[in-house]
């Protein structure tokens, strides 16, 4: 698989069995609950393509591969530096 870019990439957190985005990159939202189970991001860790519905704005953020600590995405979600 090709490298992802780092503009490509949006920190979650995980509390308890809930995984958190601090701010959406959409719209802005600030701690959006995703619907996201352990096992959809278990997958996403393993390179399996998953899907995030964000609850606050409706968009969805295509993950094709996670980490501890950063959804690695297919579109860009920051700027780059």
């Amino acid at each position: 698989m090709e490298l992802i870019p780092f503009s490509h990439t949006w920190p979650y957190e995980k509390m308890g069995e809930d995984i958190y985005i601090a701010l959406c990159p959409y719209c802005k939202s600030e701690n959006v609950l995703t619907s996201l189970t352990s096992r959809q991001l278990q997958e996403a860790m393993e390179q399996i393509k998953t899907r995030v519905n964000m609850p606050c704005c409706l968009k969805t953020m295509v993950v094709l591969e996670a980490d501890e600590d950063y959804f690695w995405t297919d579109e860009q979600l920051r700027s780059q530096e």
